[in-house]
Formats: C-alpha cells, structure tokens, sequence
C-alpha cells in the first residue's frame, strides 16, 4: 500500500498526521454541545383562538374547522390535532421533522390570514406560536420564607431574580411558577350597588375616566423648561376606595360605599408547594441548541450572588440536568472500563507490552479524531454518540490488531521489522480498508431513516462511522510505522509469552484437525446454518417489543385528577394527601407539587402535578420503577380523585403523552361516546392496560343562563348588558391599570367571593334598564343546571377521541398495541376509523423503517463487496455470517429478558458489519492463497487457520468492551444494557459458527480463482 509504505519510510510524517487528528479533535471536542439525545424536536406550530363566551360547540364549528380547511393543505404536514374548549380553539399542527420550522410557522401565518375573515368577528385573531418540544424547564428554583407573602415573593423574584437569570448564556425565558402577581381587586357589594342606583358599568365608566395617565407636554421661558405631570392616575387601594363613582343630589357616592379595593393577587386559581411546603418557584427554559449541563451549572453558581431579603431562601428543588450529567458520566466510565478491558485482552493475545502499546495508542487517537467529523456535522455530544463510541472501542481496535498481527507474522519468520512492515502492510492492506469501507458502509442506510428514531439512528451511525474511518486511515499510517519501530528483529520472547504460545500453537492445530474433519460432513455445517436461521425465525415474535426501555431517571411524575367540577380548595386538599404518602417513601429527597398546572389560563382547578426527585442511585436499593409502583396501590386507592405515578418517558419524549395512545374517529361525538364505552369496557379487564382513559367527557357541570328576550325587551334591558354584566361580576374584568414601584398592574372589577357561592346567587344582580331604573336578572333570566363537553378533539381533521393508558408490569408496547387493535376491530363499528399517536406512532413507523433499513444494509453491504472482491459470490459467503449474529442476539435479548427496542435495533444493524468483517479476512486472504495456486480446500483451511489469532482478538476485543455496557448499572443503565447483550450474543454466537461455516460455504460457493493478466 502506498499510505503505508510512505509511512514506514517516513515517520515523522505519519506521526504528524497522528498529532494533527489529536490536536483537531481535542479543539472540536471543546466546541460540542452536551444533550441527552441527539436533537430530535418535531417542528411543531400552534393557532390559538380566544372566542370569549363562546361554547365548544360553536368553537368547534365557528372556529376549528374553517382554520382546519383553510391549514390543510400545507407542505409537510405529519398531523393536525385541534382542541376546542369553552372559549378556546387549540390546533397543533406537526411537521414532518425536515422540515423547517419557521418557514412551516409562515404558511401557517398565510393560511391563518386567509381565512380570518370568514371567523367570528368578536373573536380575537388567531395567534400563531412555535411550540419547540425542548422548550421545557430544565431546572426549577424554589423560593421559601416565613416573613414574606407570595406577592412579596413573586414581586421580587419578578424584579431581582429574573432578569439576572435571562442574561446567563443559553437561556431561553424563565417561569414564574405558583405567581402572586399585584393586581387592585375592586370588590363589589351587591346590594350595595343596587342600594345607590349603581351598575358594574357605572363603576368601569369611572375607573376609565378617572385612572388614565396623560402626558401634559411642558412649559418652556427664555433660560429654562420645565416638564409638567399631571397627577390623574390611582396609585394605592386608598386612592381608589375615595373614586368618586357618581353625584346624587350633589353627594359624592364613592368607591369605598359600594365595596372595597385592596392590593391583592391577579390570580389565585394555583398553589405551588415543595415537601408540604408553600413556595414560589422558578422555571429556567434553554435555548434549543443550548448546552444543558452549561446552563444547568450556570444557573446554580449565579444563586450564591443574589441577594436576597432577609427571611428568604433560594433552592435547586428539579433540576432534569442531573440524570443527563450522571448518565454521561457513567458512559464515559463505561468508556475507560471497555478501554482498559480491550487493552488487557490484546496483551493476553500479544504477550509483549511493547507490542501492546500499538493499539493503546491508536485506539485514543481514533476516538478522538471522530469528534472532528462530529463537529463538522453539528452533532452533539449526547448519550448516543458517547454510546457509538464505547462500541468503536471494540472496532476500531480491530484495524490494528489485524495490521500488528500480520506484520509480527513476518518478524517471526525472520524479517527485519522494516521489512516485515512494508510485506505485512502490503499483504493486509487491502482486507484493512475492506473491513473499514465494510463497516462504514453499513450505517449509510441508517442515515436515510426519517423521524425521530432516524436522527437517533443517524448520529449513532455516523458515530460508530467516523471513528471505524479514522482507525483505518490510523491502521494504514501509524500502526505500520510504530510496528516497523517498536518491533524487534530476533527477539527473545520471554516464559510467559512461551508458555502461552503452547496453548496458541495447539489451539490453532486443534482448529485445523477440526476444520479438516468438518469439511467431510460439510452437509452437517449446512444443517447447523438452517437451523442457527430457523432460531432467529423463532425467537423473534417472543422477544417483546417497545419504542425504548423505561428508565432510572431519578424521577417520576405523579398525576390526579379531581371530579369535573370540583375547586380548587377540594383538589389541593387531596393533593396533600398525596404528599403525605410521598412523605413515607425514605428514597424520596424532592416532592414539587403543583394544583391547576398550565402556564395559560383559565388553568384546570381539578388536576395537580407533582414532580417527584429520588435520592442519587448508589444511595438507595430500589429503581424509580420499583419505588412508584409501590405507591400506586394507595395512590389509586384514594377516594374520589383519580391519582397514580408515571415514570417520565425515554428519547426526550413528554411526560404528559402516555405510552399508549389509540386515536378512535367518527362522524359525531355522540357515536364516538358509545363506542369509546364498549371499547373501554373491553380493555379495563386487560392487565396489560394502566390508568385507562379517554380525552371525551361529556359531564363538565354547567349552569345554563336563559334570558326571556320578550320581557327584556318590555323592560327596555340591553341583551349585552347582562351579559356584560354577568362576565365583570362572575368572572371579574380587567378594566385599568396602576403603577406600583415603576411597575404597571391589573385592576380587576369582580363581585366578592361571597357573593357568588351559589347559583342563585347570579338572579340576585341588577341591571339598568334604558330608562334607568334597576332591574333584578330574577325577572329576566333562569338557569338550570346541564353538563357540557369538556373539550371536544379532532385528529386530522376528523372528530375523535383518544384513548390512554400506561403499561401494565410484563407487558410490551408492541404487544399491547396489537391487542387494542384487534378489540378494537371487533366492538367498533364499520364507519369507525382508528390511528395511533405519540409514542405508539413513533413505535409502529420506526418498526417499519427498521425492517427496510435492515434490508438496504445487507444490499449496501453486498455490494460494496461485490466491488472490492470483483464477484458476486465471494460476498454472498461472507454475509452466511448475518444470520448466525441475529439468531445469538436474540438468545442473548430472549435470556436477560431484553426488548427489541431503538438501542438492540442499534446493535443489530451493528452486528451486520462486525459479524462481517471475519468473512472478509478468512475470504480475502484464501483467494490470495488460491492466485497462488493452492486448492480451494488448501487455501480456505490455510486461510481460517492463519486468521483465527486475528478473528479471535478482534471478537473478544469487541466482546470484552461490550460487557461494561451489559452489566452497567445507575443512570440510564437500562439502555446501555439492551445493546450490550445484543453485541456481546450475536458477536460471540456469531464468531464460533462463522469459523466452521465460512470455510465450508467457501468451498461449496467459491469457484476456482486463476491470476488476471
């Protein structure tokens, strides 16, 4: 080879180039993002539609569907999802994840426009957001004090601490959670009003023309100017309690005769407590590109320099940087273990350190050198790309291995190491850059993969790729250099490594009287391959399968669900209960639980959030799965809300979507109603269900205000007045705003909360007729109590309901899901259509996409051998090995328990290329044998017996590095594991089958070889 004789010849140049790699990488490196997983956000785009008063009925036909029709036919739409809710039209449109985020949230902004003229007029316009999945908090703070109230607390956070921890590098926003924000609520009487002849409308009319602020221009002389404010604005509850409303008879009426006016909070429909205690917290958001472990350490080393008021404290109390940090951690350790244990196995195999030191070398540089390749292609550092290169460990070790282990050949028989390396470099040239185009090549289908589990696989692939690239340019440089140095002509081998060389000599005689004797009952080694085949044939339907196995994250979420209907005072007293049982788990350190969560309102009083953080992993026994499941049991036994524990979800997917998510759709909501019945009544007794629910629920309490236009009109009451009137009242009115300490704030017109306890409470206002006089809403208006649509929603553009649940313990995503839908092809009714959504989509389609990726490897890899061994047989041999390597990684996944999931689809479609590379020395090196004109028998025999030391190395080199992975525990270990055993069974099954079957399918296949002219 020409590489490597210039290298030999000059190595101060191949050390250079050695140097280079190293010093590149090391400056990429630096400059790599960490995240957890590669970035794998689905671009998603909101339209949201505030039509106040309107029901979901008339959102969904008004509002939903015009925006649905006219947002249709966008390039690259995945799904649209539409909520409409009382007051509210919600629609999600997701990309497929190609496409560009901000030009998709453009043609959704053209089509909006399109359209918005054929909406409500009173609606508001329609707002158009990017929903980006990583813009959740990554950490939360939390804000403690005995001497300050939640206003004082959420002021000054507001002020003081937000702003400092917006300006740190890498953040994106930051959440006030649990917020108390000042507000002047204007607390009306009723009977007071009517008393003075007043109406909510009397007491806007005067907030808007006696709190304005109106800049009063200047007055200016010959030598100076002065500014002149006008002082027409209320700036305390004083001020506002002496507004006068009205003159009667020349009395001022005022504000404080009517009702009262106090600083008190905008919004009290949300409590925030952490361990049983009250608290303010606060949400840091990154940037989607931001390094979250930087803004996570960022944001904990700027909280020793705020000052804080005297009586409060500032905790770290979530903070998701943690389980990302350990696992990383634990993958680099894995990554100096596998190191360790390859190096340990070459030594046991070359018995000489000096020797030894070859591969100690190559295999840093060749690690190193991929994260040039990963910084040119804006990858991150992430779990999957650390995991990509703990595996090359094993690979990339195997270039030199075969390239030292020829070369010492040479300097056995004699040769002087210069010699020995320009013969051995030569002769193994070719089979070097075979196994590297091999392997490489092998992940080039991977990239094509499209969704999430494409980016997954893609980062993974190229990986494993780059670092397989630079270990072959490093096997064809500077081993062939270091070897022609390190090497001695003659050497005297000491007792150990002649002791052991025994054991080598007799394995290797072993191997050839067994190889010998296997190629006359060559008809047995065929009926082992159909067999090994048959194994992978059976194995697989019993291996369960699921998108990614549940982690140790360190956390789990707890989720209740109250009535409909019910407070928030009745939703937080059980979420206490809820905490009391948190209280009794000693492996838990961090209870942060929030009542009514949504960072939008009007928030859902009846449902509470708990973010639940464990103690460190070598600090407790039990797993985050363990520690949950044994609480559901009281969790579920509380009576009269629905709670239970969900452990978070892998690959960066939301807590909030469940496992299982089966879309059910039809023509009206009623038929969906009695089909979701039957098909839920099927499902409940199914074990394999958790938490079974529907998003359909048509019992939401409401009380129906009908008003008799025929007596409004005889009394000359306005229609809009009522119902103006009710909305200020019942649901308070955002009318003015006041400045308090530089800040503007909401002042709010509402009826006291006394007043407004029952529904009869509502006939008891007046309201002015056109003549003036009052008139009591009992003479105009009746109500009854009926139940309404909670939200009504839509799948791609069909009405629907979506039915959730988790995974029962021993069951499989995939199998679950077949059985939901073969229930479902049996209860549901012809008309009925059915889709998944969520994790259970990105199951199914990464499934699909598998089965064509695995396909289009084996072609790749056909045919790249095809063209570098000229034939098209000599590769059809080799790849005889795949089937043994499937059938012993599915033993091993079928033994340990494992899961066909992403990580052993991973490593299997590895498995390919390594399983592989054997074929490639034995048959390479027998067709050499065979143009020197030894018998095909001769020359295969020759050929695996000169090849076993090599093929062994590299496959207990593999094997070994592989093992931390398997036997990995803490941090994100569960997934670690699933790969590790799918290399370690199919590489070890794989390696003793393809030593007897190669040669034998060798000499069935592989017809005569002649020299070429």
């Amino acid at each position: 080879m020409m590489l490597s004789e210039l290298s030999i010849r000059r190595p101060v140049l191949a050390t250079v180039m050695s140097l280079l790699i190293i010093l590149v990488g090391f400056i990429s490196f630096e400059r790599l993002s960490v995240r957890e997983y590669p970035n794998i956000d689905t671009p998603v785009v909101s339209v949201r539609t505030v039509y106040t008063g309107a029901s979901a009925e008339v959102i969904e036909s008004q509002i939903t569907q015009p925006l649905e029709e006219s947002l249709a036919g966008i390039e690259g739409i995945k799904t649209i999802k539409s909520v409409s809710r009382e007051e509210v039209s919600e629609i999600t449109i997701e990309f497929a994840i190609e496409r560009n985020v901000d030009n998709a949230a453009n043609d959704v902004r053209d089509r909006v426009a399109r359209v918005r003229a054929s909406l409500p007029q009173e609606a508001n316009d329609p707002v158009v957001a990017k929903i980006q999945a990583d813009a959740q908090a990554i950490i939360w703070l939390a804000f403690f004090s005995n001497r300050h109230s939640p206003l004082e607390i959420t002021d000054y956070a507001d002020r003081f601490v937000v702003p400092r921890l917006q300006v740190l590098e890498g953040v994106a926003s930051v959440i006030i959670g649990g917020e108390r924000r000042y507000a002047m609520r204007i607390w009306l009487d009723r009977d007071r009003l009517a008393a003075y002849n007043l109406t909510v409308q009397d007491v806007e009319a005067a907030l808007r023309t006696q709190n304005v602020e109106i800049p009063s221009g200047r007055i200016e002389s010959l030598l100076r100017e002065f500014t002149v404010l006008t002082a027409t604005d209320l700036r305390s509850a004083e001020q506002f309690n002496d507004l006068i409303i009205r003159q009667v008879d020349g009395y001022p009426i005022r504000l404080r005769d009517i009702g009262h006016a106090q600083v008190g909070a905008q919004d009290e429909r949300k409590i925030l407590r952490v361990n049983r205690e009250e608290a303010v917290g606060l949400g840091v958001v990154k940037q989607s590109t931001a390094n979250t472990l930087a803004v996570a350490q960022a944001v904990r080393q700027e909280i020793p320099f705020i000052d804080l008021p005297e009586g409060m404290e500032l905790r770290v109390v979530f903070d998701t940087s943690i389980f990302i940090e350990a696992s990383i951690k634990a993958v680099y350790k894995t990554m100096a273990e596998a190191f360790l244990l390859v190096v340990l196995m070459i030594f046991l195999f070359l018995r000489s350190v000096r020797v030894t030191f070859i591969p100690f070398v190559t295999i840093p540089i060749s690690l190193i050198g991929a994260f040039i390749f990963l910084y040119a292609l804006d990858f991150s550092i992430n779990i999957l790309t650390l995991l990509g290169l703990v595996l090359a460990i094993g690979i990339v070790v195997d270039d030199a291995i075969v390239m030292l282990e020829n070369i010492h050949r040479y300097i056995e028989k004699g040769e002087t190491p210069i010699q020995a390396a320009l013969k051995g470099s030569r002769e193994i040239g070719f089979a070097v850059i075979a196994m590297t185009i091999t392997l490489a090549t092998v992940f080039v289908p991977l990239t094509f993969m499209t969704g999430s589990t494409g980016r997954l696989f893609g980062e993974f692939a190229l990986t494993v790729s780059a670092a397989v690239v630079v270990s072959g340019f490093v096997a064809l440089t500077l081993t062939p250099m270091m070897c022609s140095i390190i090497f001695k002509e003659h050497e005297a081998h000491g007792r150990f490594f002649n002791v052991t060389e025994a054991f080598f000599q007799g394995m290797n005689n072993a191997y050839r009287a067994s190889l010998r004797g296997i190629l006359k009952v060559r008809w047995l080694v065929v009926l082992i391959f159909i067999g090994s085949g048959y194994g992978a044939v059976y194995l697989y339907p019993l291996i369960q399968q699921e998108l990614a196995p549940s982690e140790d994250r360190g956390i789990f979420i707890g989720f209740m669900m109250a009535p409909e209907g019910s407070t928030l005072q009745y939703t937080d007293a059980y979420a206490r209960q809820v905490e009391d049982i948190y209280a009794k788990v000693p492996e838990i350190n961090t209870s942060f639980v929030i009542v009514a969560p949504g960072l939008q309102t009007p928030n859902p009083v009846n449902t509470a959030l708990s973010f639940v953080s464990l103690k460190p992993w070598e600090e407790r026994e039990r797993s985050q799965q363990q520690i949950s499941g044994s609480i559901m049991p009281e969790m579920l036994g509380l009576p009269g809300v629905l709670a239970f524990a969900i452990n978070p979800p892998s690959l960066g997917q939301s807590f909030r979507n469940p496992p299982i998510q089966f879309v059910v759709q039809g023509n009206s909501y009623e038929e969906l109603q009695r089909m979701t019945d039957k098909l839920m009544g099927e499902l409940r007794n199914y074990p394999g269900l958790v938490n079974l629910d529907s998003d359909l629920k048509l019992n939401k309490p409401q009380l129906l205000v009908r008003i008799d236009r025929d007596k409004a009109a005889a009394l000359g009451v306005d229609i809009a007045t009522v119902g103006r009137t009710l909305e200020t009242l019942l649901g308070g009115r955002q009318v003015t705003r006041f400045k308090h300490e530089g800040q503007q704030y909401d002042v709010i017109v509402q009826l006291q909360p006394l007043e407004r306890t029952r529904p009869d409470d509502l006939t008891a206002i007046f309201v002015r007729n056109q003549q003036g006089e009052q008139i009591q809403l009992s003479n105009l208006v009746t109500f009854e109590e009926t139940v309404a649509p909670k939200e009504l929603n839509r799948f791609n553009r069909l009405r629907s309901v979506l039915i959730s649940a988790n995974l029962g313990q021993g069951y499989s995503l995939g199998e679950v899901l077949q059985h939901i839908q073969t229930v479902a092809d049996q209860v549901l009714d012809d008309t009925a259509k059915t889709a998944l959504d969520g994790q259970s989509r990105e199951f199914v389609e990464s499934g699909e996409t598998l089965m064509v990726t695995f396909i289009l490897a084996l072609v790749f890899i056909y045919l790249v051998l095809a063209a570098q061994f000229e034939s098209f047989v000599s590769p059809f041999t080799i790849m005889l090995t795949v089937p043994l390597a499937m059938t012993g990684a599915l033993w091993a996944l079928y033994l340990t328990q494992g899961t066909l999931n992403v990580y052993s689809q991973i490593g299997l479609v590895m498995l390919i290329g390594l399983i592989t590379r054997h074929g490639i020395l034995i048959v390479e090196f027998a067709n050499q044998l065979q143009l020197k004109g030894e018998e095909i028998y001769a020359a295969v025999i020759e050929a695996s017996v000169l090849r076993l030391r090599p093929i062994l190395m590299t496959s207990l080199s593999m094997i070994l590095g592989t093992i931390p992975l398997a036997l990995a525990t803490g941090a994100g270990s569960e997934s670690r594991q699933q790969i590790g055993w799918v290399i370690i069974g199919g590489l070890g099954l794989g390696t003793l089958l393809t030593l007897f079957i190669i040669p034998v399918a060798y000499t069935l296949l592989t017809p005569r070889l002649k020299a070429r002219l």
